[in-house]
């Protein structure tokens, strides 16, 4: 008897190691392709996915590190490079989570255009904190959920989406209160504590991408949650860089969008919302036109329900990701 348990226990276990293996992504190179081609045809261009590629397929590879024809070959978790392609392509991006990674390009309506999302804070930073029945809701957390709801309805309209503040685990989340953590990297590098050493970090990443996109449209947005006294209720609002004709021109249009969702939705609550320009670093240091957005107090009862309930947290992405539209065709 002991021995038929041993026994389904290690055939359990085996079963188990192959849903695991089998649940990333795997594929075959191309008649000439080497590495960097294979892995760009998947999209993946940076160094840690490279490096990630080599570690996961070890004794898979030529003597000098190529490809060989025939063999399949198992893709980087990492995921650093953004995505486009045509209307009815599906494209992996594990960063949304096992159920919603693949995603269908739906329209061509941002076919050309760039984007940089980054959520605030992250790593051994969680931002602003608020507290409910003893939980501590990280500003983190929520606004890396919104950037990755976003990043996906942008996709989905045939954008490319770099996602600079990332955490392998977590996802889309439809929880409430947002388990908090700090693994949190910045395309997988560890997130300084020191202010401007992290704020540097986010911008040098968004500045060497931007060399290599070739779009004409690109654009940063960042992604933060205000923390302010426990009565003061906020709407949504806006800053981009002085002087910046184009910053401003694009922090309008997502205003307006979430304005008019607003008004729609909820005809007599009024929205106070504003856009101004302000010095801020990563305004001032990213290189593409960029506005950063402010979602709302999470000291504040009501502002928090923007970001506890996970279907209002996918009405903003998807209205922001609208008036990212509205910029685009405006362009």
């Amino acid at each position: 008897m002991k021995k038929i348990i041993t026994t389904l226990f290690f055939l359990i276990f085996i079963s188990f190691l192959s849903v695991k293996v089998a649940a990333q992504e795997q594929a075959k190179p191309k008649s000439g392709e080497g590495v960097s081609a294979f892995l760009k045809r998947h999209g993946y261009t940076s160094k840690a996915a490279r490096e990630e590629f080599k570690q996961i397929n070890k004794g898979k590879l030529t003597k000098d590190g190529g490809l060989m024809m025939g063999k399949t070959y198992r893709l980087p978790s990492t995921s650093t490079k953004g995505k486009s392609g045509k209307v009815g392509t599906v494209v992996t991006e594990p960063l949304f989570g096992k159920d919603l990674q693949k995603v269908t390009i739906k329209s061509n309506e941002l076919s050309g255009a760039c984007l940089y999302l980054v959520s605030g804070h992250g790593g051994p930073d969680p931002g602003a904190i608020g507290r409910v029945n003893g939980r501590e809701l990280h500003e983190d957390e929520y606004a890396y959920d919104i950037v990755l709801r976003l990043a996906r309805s942008l996709m989905e309209k045939g954008a490319k989406v770099h996602i600079i503040i990332q955490d392998k685990k977590d996802g889309i989340r439809n929880d409430k209160f947002l388990s908090n953590s700090k693994r949190e990297t910045c395309m997988g590098k560890a997130i300084p504590l020191d202010q401007t050493q992290r704020l540097r970090q986010r911008c040098d990443a968004i500045n060497r991408l931007v060399k290599k996109d070739s779009e004409k449209y690109k654009r940063a947005i960042f992604v933060h949650v205000d923390s302010r006294r426990k009565k003061e209720q906020i709407d949504v609002f806006f800053y981009h860089a002085p002087n910046s004709k184009l910053g401003r021109r694009l922090a309008n249009n997502i205003h307006q969008t979430v304005e008019a969702k607003y008004d729609k939705h909820q005809p007599n609550r009024g929205f106070t919302g504003t856009v101004s320009s302000r010095p801020l670093y990563v305004l001032r240091r990213s290189n593409p036109v960029a506005t950063f957005l402010e979602l709302g107090n999470i000291q504040n009862e009501k502002d928090r329900k923007r970001l506890v309930i996970s279907n209002n947290r996918q009405a903003l992405a998807d209205w922001i990701c609208q008036g990212v539209v509205k910029d685009f065709k405006n362009r």
